[in-house]
């Protein structure tokens, strides 16, 4: 990946302290296995590296085209894919989603009574569904599996009939609770374009975006390049979670998860990013228009408030609470000062369990990704420490 410093705006010199940080608290004490990151800006990659290991058992070094599991950064390409079909005029936010989800047209609460408004489809964007989180007293991700399986089912269809049967945790649109409610989106893809959502995927965003190594599976022709997972002992040292040769990702999901199931490269999702800094298009290929991207990254929540106003509390997200506004499946900066972190009010950022980042700041013209392979995601603060070497790079 060719860089340019100046072309980007940033200050080279400034730059290398992502390498020096990285380095010298992470890949030289063994906190990580490795890590990839790369920043973007007026047009032009102003920095990447590559350090240390994407197999530590195996003994091989992150190379390019390295395949990461990303985990929740599925999320907002789900939600890119479901917007694609609003730009067809096919559903406006408030529509109830039971318009294509019917079994959910009886829906009730805990206590037995009807919410005192349907579920609407810009609920499933937000966490704002209602729906059962999954994610209560889950420590590890073998648990989350086997909890996601109960509440999920084994395919999209199955999800819906199950949840048709189970209670709403609040009434839509009143909460925000991190859980399953982006897989819904992936389902309201599958039922308003009716074609398959990793087929709908492949044709309307990886496709056109030319990400060529994003998917829900991992081909035997790619294995070589697909890293091993780690978590984190007792002791504080690493220890393989998910061995790339006998990873699930290794065989086709009948569960199309649009909350988490996808894997891909620094080069695909930075292309996916880049994307969403030129508000939808990528070298003379649209996927959103301008203003689809803008609404994606408006602060939904009621009131223009705060995650800290809508979660519970003690709950889960990839992102602090304060000072952040919540999108169409994206967290939005409201203010430096709300959040204490460097940045600009409007980017917009997600995060994936096994610790992998990104953000779109529009106001600045850039984007960064960050790749590893460590679970859980809340280890380190990586998008803090990313973010206040990057900014004070900016020179222009």
């Amino acid at each position: 990946m060719k860089t340019d410093p100046d072309a980007a705006g940033l200050d080279a010199g400034r730059l290398e302290r992502i390498t020096e940080h990285l380095q010298s608290r992470y890949i030289e004490p063994g906190k990580i296995p490795g890590c990839e990151v790369a920043v973007y800006r007026h047009g032009t990659v102003g920095y990447h590296r590559r350090f240390g290991s994407m197999d530590l058992e195996r003994d091989k070094p992150l190379e390019e085209g390295t395949i990461y599991r990303i985990y929740s950064m599925t999320k907002p390409i789900a939600g890119v894919a479901l917007l694609t079909l609003y730009e067809r005029g096919l559903y406006q936010l408030d529509d109830p989603v039971s318009r294509w989800i019917p079994e959910w047209k009886d829906l009730r609460l805990k206590e037995g009574a009807a919410p005192p408004r349907p579920m609407s489809v810009r609920d499933t964007f937000m966490h704002m569904t209602g729906l059962p989180g999954a994610l209560a007293g889950v420590e590890s991700l073998e648990d989350l599996g086997k909890a996601m399986l109960e509440v999920r089912g084994r395919t999209l269809d199955e999800m819906a009939e199950r949840l048709s049967e189970m209670p709403l945790s609040f009434a839509p649109g009143t909460r925000w609770q991190y859980g399953i409610s982006t897989d819904v989106v992936g389902l309201l893809v599958e039922r308003m374009s009716g074609q398959r959502f990793d087929e709908y995927l492949q044709e309307h965003v990886f496709g056109p975006l030319q990400m060529v190594d994003t998917g829900f599976v991992v081909p035997d022709e790619k294995l070589d390049r697909f890293a091993a997972c780690y978590g984190r002992t007792r002791y504080k040292t690493l220890k393989r979670t998910d061995d790339p040769e006998t990873s699930s990702y290794r065989r086709q999901p009948s569960f199309l998860s649009g909350g988490g199931g996808l894997v891909s490269t620094m080069d695909d999702y930075l292309r996916f990013t880049r994307m969403l800094v030129h508000g939808g298009e990528l070298d003379g290929v649209r996927v959103l228009g301008r203003k689809t991207v803008e609404l994606m990254a408006s602060n939904h929540l009621p009131g223009g408030g705060s995650l800290s106003d809508f979660a519970f509390a003690g709950g889960y997200g990839e992102v602090g609470f304060n000072g952040m506004g919540f999108g169409l499946t994206v967290a939005v900066s409201k203010s430096m000062a709300e959040t204490g972190v460097v940045g600009s009010p409007g980017e917009f950022m997600w995060g994936g369990a096994a610790s992998t980042i990104f953000w779109v700041d529009p106001v600045e013209d850039l984007t960064c990704v960050f790749m590893t392979q460590l679970v859980p995601s809340g280890a380190f603060n990586f998008r803090g420490q990313l973010k206040s070497i990057i900014y004070p790079s900016i020179v222009d």
